[in-house]
């Protein structure tokens, strides 16, 4: 990569997030390719300008982009004839930077991005994102990256495309940890709002009003704001699932482990969510913890006491 040529430049999983993702990338650079395992999800940004690859290996270019729910899906982009390596062999690239903005383990992202960077020159950059999808379609994600810290600078442009903030925390798996501790608030932020709606619905309060008066107050958050209309309408379909909030409080609680801390409240919520995928509701948006626990209150008003 050199300073008048500007490096090639994929994305790939085009899900809630990596679409409008996307999208902010297109605005910063027109030449951008992206891959999706459903290709269809592809066609709305091949209209505004996007170049669509059939496969990981065709999508290889020097900054790789991935927007995938755990570090699995990733490595699966990477062996085989289809895959990244033998695309980045094709092509000729010989040091290119691969960039996981999915929620992973840092001590998993770590040794991945030291056996990556060994093996075959790939640096790695863990760079999870905070903001949900308001955040990726207002290019206003908060960017937290660890690994290589000149590539992570200059990285700083394509990262400031979709993100305002934009912070470099350290060593391989420390953007990981960061979103790791974000992620302690934001699962207990949404349960604690669901109880709190819980008892004003226990109570007889206007639901709207209570809405108002906790984003006028201390009490007010971006997961109240962005998140707010669910408790409203009860409607908990599609956003951010249960199942990943689960994967990232496990995620958190090996971590806890690791650092030797012990985090009591992260434990409670795990458990809490744990109970609702058991529910067979770990699709739902994570708000839907709010139905997991009226169930327990119901079961509680039924019980003979």
């Amino acid at each position: 990569m050199t300073e008048t040529t500007r490096p090639s430049l994929a994305l790939l999983g085009l899900g809630p997030m990596g679409g409008p993702m996307a999208r902010r990338l297109l605005d910063f650079d027109g030449d951008l390719t992206i891959w999706n395992r459903t290709s269809a999800k592809a066609k709305p940004l091949v209209a505004l300008g996007a170049r669509a690859a059939a496969s990981p290996a065709e999508a290889a270019s020097d900054i790789v982009l991935t927007v995938l729910p755990d570090l699995e899906q990733v490595e699966s982009l990477l062996p085989g004839q289809a895959g990244l390596l033998a695309g980045w062999a094709a092509k000729g690239i010989v040091r290119p930077v691969l960039v996981i903005h999915g929620t992973v383990s840092p001590t998993a992202v770590a040794a991945f991005a030291e056996r990556l960077f060994s093996a075959h020159g790939v640096t790695v950059l863990d760079a999870p994102v905070s903001g949900g999808t308001v955040g990726a379609e207002t290019g206003s994600l908060s960017i937290m990256v660890g690994g290589d810290e000149e590539a992570a600078k200059s990285m700083e442009p394509v990262f400031r495309a979709m993100g305002t903030t934009v912070r470099y925390m350290g060593l391989s798996g420390s953007g990981a940890l960061a979103k790791a501790c974000n992620q302690v608030v934001v699962a207990a932020t949404v349960t604690a709002l669901s109880e709190a709606m819980l008892l004003a619905r226990s109570g007889g309060l206007d639901l709207a009003v209570m809405l108002e008066l906790l984003q006028g107050g201390l009490a007010d958050s971006a997961v109240l704001r962005q998140k707010g209309h669910r408790w409203l309408s009860s409607d908990f379909a599609g956003g951010g699932s249960a199942q990943n909030q689960l994967k990232d409080l496990g995620f958190i609680l090996d971590a806890a482990t690791k650092g030797g801390v012990e985090l009591p409240l992260s434990r409670t919520v795990t458990a809490l969510f744990d109970e609702m995928v058991a529910q067979g509701e770990g699709a739902l948006d994570h708000t839907g913890i709010h139905r997991t626990l009226a169930l327990r209150a119901q079961d509680y008003l039924q019980s003979p006491r």
